[in-house]
Order: structure tokens, then C-alpha cells, then sequence
């Protein structure tokens, strides 16, 4: 859980940080100074141990070292950015200019080169989390009278009733969220859903929303959040916003929902006058 060690009046949530360095003696006295500057913080000694503090909860921000034993810190910012948008600082003693930009291009937010002065670090976490502020879902977040995400959680609020989310349908939920009211491609939330996986087809992101509309809307049929974009993907939306006129909601087929194991075949076809999510 994430939990700073500073008393502070009651007022906005403490930015959550997840700091992991195997150095002890750089890990404990940064934490430190991070709480006393209002920080919520946890600490991992290793990329396993990161990995074991985002099965319970995500944070707004990860610090990483990339010389680590057991699982590397490249290795960890891949294994993060499959299961989240999570913005990452890299904090390492490798100064290679162009190890730097391929670092910054492909997982990191920002990097820090050790040793570096503490004042220059903190007003770099400060200019991650303002330029992610809107992009990345914080708490609670309200999408109408009836639904309420809280993927950091791992649930959603529905109609008053807490519904827990697979870790896949959180991954998915985070990369619409992040973007609300904006289209997302299936090849993107196919690639933020099973990065890991061999042969992965838009089968799996079609069952994946339809399981996900029969958690979260009032109306499976007729979704008011969770809005197909024919030959596209999918956009997340607020209740006041309603689905275009041209983007009717598909009739799920009367097939049973398969497990929460991803499925490994592909959408059924349509029969009759039914149809499924289109591949987008």
C-alpha cells in the first residue's frame, strides 16, 4: 500500500511514488526526503518486488534504477508500461547520451543521471506530474451518476456496488481513460492489453469490451460509456456525451462469456440479424 510517513491535514491526495533502487543507501534517505516534501512513497529493492506493489496498487509516478539484479530496470519499465500508462523518471548512474534518448523515446518521462542534486530531482517529479496530471487517472474517477472508476483500485463503482476488473480490463479501462472521449485503436489497446503474448488478435479486445459493458453499463445493448468506433476502436465517455447516430451499439450474440483467462479463439461470427463488436 502506499503510505507516507508525514502527518497532513485533511486536503488533495499526496502524489503516490514507487520508488525502486537496489542501493539501500540511496533508497532509504530519498524516500525520506520525498515524504517530507509531501510525497506518499513506497519502496522495492528490485523489479520483482515493484512488480508485487502494482498488484495492489498503481502510483502516479515510478523512480527506477536500471542496474538491478534479477530484473533489470529496462526490463521493469516494459513489464509496467504493459499493465499501465504509468509515467517513469530513470535514476542512473549510466550517462550515455544515446542510451538516454532511446530511454526517454521508448518508456521514460524524464531521466536523472547519479549523482544529482535533490532540488534539480524534485522539480523534475513536479514537471512529470503536472504534464501527466490529465492524462493519467489519479482516484475516483466520475463518469456519471451510476459509474465510478477507481482503477487504482482495481474496481469500479457501479450504480453503488463496488465490480472488481481483471488486471487485463483494468490495462484496458487505464489507456481509455487516460484519453477520455478520444478514440483508441484495437491495435492499441491490443498492445496495452497483452503486450506479452504471442499471436494476440482484436478477438481478444472485442470479448474483453463486451465483458466489460456488461460489468459497467446499465444496458449491455445500448452502451452510454464504453462506445464502439466502427473500424476503429473505442472511446470512453462521460454520461452527458452520447453516442453518435452512426455509431449504433452492437447486439452481443448469445454466446456464454468466456472466462477471465484471455480468450483464445477468435470473435464468433454474426447469425441472423445479430451483430458483435466489429473488428475495428
Amino acid at each position: 500500500m502506499f503510505s507516507g510517513a508525514s502527518a497532513r491535514a485533511p486536503g488533495p491526495a499526496a502524489p503516490r511514488i514507487l520508488l525502486v533502487d537496489d542501493d539501500r543507501d540511496l533508497l532509504v534517505p530519498l524516500a525520506e526526503q520525498l515524504r517530507n516534501d509531501g510525497f506518499d512513497v513506497t519502496t522495492a529493492r528490485d523489479g520483482d518486488e515493484a512488480l508485487r506493489r502494482l498488484d495492489s496498487a498503481w502510483p502516479d509516478l515510478l523512480i527506477i534504477d536500471l542496474l538491478m539484479p534479477r530484473m533489470d530496470g529496462l526490463t521493469l519499465a516494459r513489464e509496467v508500461k504493459a499493465r499501465a500508462d504509468l509515467p517513469i523518471i530513470v535514476l542512473s548512474a549510466i550517462d550515455a547520451g544515446d542510451n538516454k534518448a532511446d530511454l526517454l523515446d521508448e518508456f521514460a518521462e524524464d531521466y536523472v543521471t547519479k549523482p544529482y542534486h535533490y532540488s534539480e530531482l524534485r522539480a523534475r517529479i513536479h514537471r512529470v506530474l503536472r504534464r501527466v496530471g490529465e492524462r493519467v487517472p489519479r482516484k475516483g474517477l466520475d463518469l456519471g451518476p451510476d459509474l465510478t472508476l477507481e482503477l487504482h483500485r482495481r474496481q469500479a463503482i457501479v450504480r453503488g456496488e463496488a465490480v472488481p476488473l481483471t488486471p487485463t480490463e483494468s490495462r484496458l479501462l487505464f489507456a481509455l481513460a487516460a484519453n477520455l472521449g478520444q478514440t483508441i485503436t484495437t491495435e492499441t489497446l491490443l498492445s496495452r492489453g497483452w503486450a506479452e503474448t504471442d499471436d494476440a488478435e482484436p478477438s481478444y479486445v472485442w470479448v474483453t469490451m463486451r465483458r466489460l459493458r456488461q460489468k459497467l453499463e446499465v444496458d449491455a445493448n445500448h452502451p452510454r460509456h464504453l462506445i464502439t468506433v466502427r473500424g476503429i476502436g473505442y472511446r470512453l465517455v462521460p454520461t452527458a456525451a452520447e453516442p453518435a447516430a452512426t455509431e449504433p451499439a452492437p447486439v452481443e450474440p448469445a454466446t456464454a462469456e468466456p472466462a477471465a483467462a484471455e480468450p483464445a479463439a477468435a470473435e464468433p461470427a454474426a447469425t441472423g440479424t445479430s451483430t458483435v463488436d466489429p473488428g475495428p
